[in-house]
């Protein structure tokens, strides 16, 4: 696996830990959207597109957030505590959309990705600097896949 594209968007609160949002294109085939570049105490690091985890209400089925305390649906009062827990016993309310598989894989997109938000801080130092659209349609995507 090649990592053939990194985009990088910075984000402008500074005050926050979220740094950028990126977009990484491997073997010119396949791209990941909405990693996020966090700084953490020993430098930045990547977090990889996740989704709320959700349960359905049991009285009437509706889904909710695993935090919501009432049902969005029909109102009423929600367990507490009812998602499962990682490893280190916290509350795992988030899963991973697209994660790598083993740790160099891991190590691998997050050194590049990490080198190219540094770039991309860089450049957004330089006057005209215009940033990174990552909302750009791709290439070669047909209209309707059949």
């Amino acid at each position: 696996m090649e990592i053939t594209e990194v985009r990088v968007k910075l984000v402008t609160n500074k005050d926050d830990r979220l740094k950028a949002f990126c977009s990484i294109t491997l073997d010119n085939e396949f791209v990941i959207r909405d990693i996020k570049i966090i700084e953490g105490t020993g430098g930045h690091f990547v977090a990889m597109p996740s989704r709320k985890m959700s349960d359905h209400c049991e009285k009437c089925g509706g889904k909710n957030h695993l935090r919501a305390r009432f049902c969005n649906n029909c109102g009423t009062k929600l367990a507490e505590n009812r998602s499962k827990k990682d490893p280190k016993g916290r509350m795992k309310l988030h899963a991973d959309i697209a994660h790598p598989i083993n740790a160099k894989c891991r190590q691998d997109i997050q050194k590049k990705v990490v080198a190219t938000f540094k770039e991309e801080l860089e450049r957004s130092k330089l006057p005209g600097y215009r940033p990174v659209d990552l909302d750009e349609p791709d290439d070669d995507v047909p209209e309707t896949m059949s």
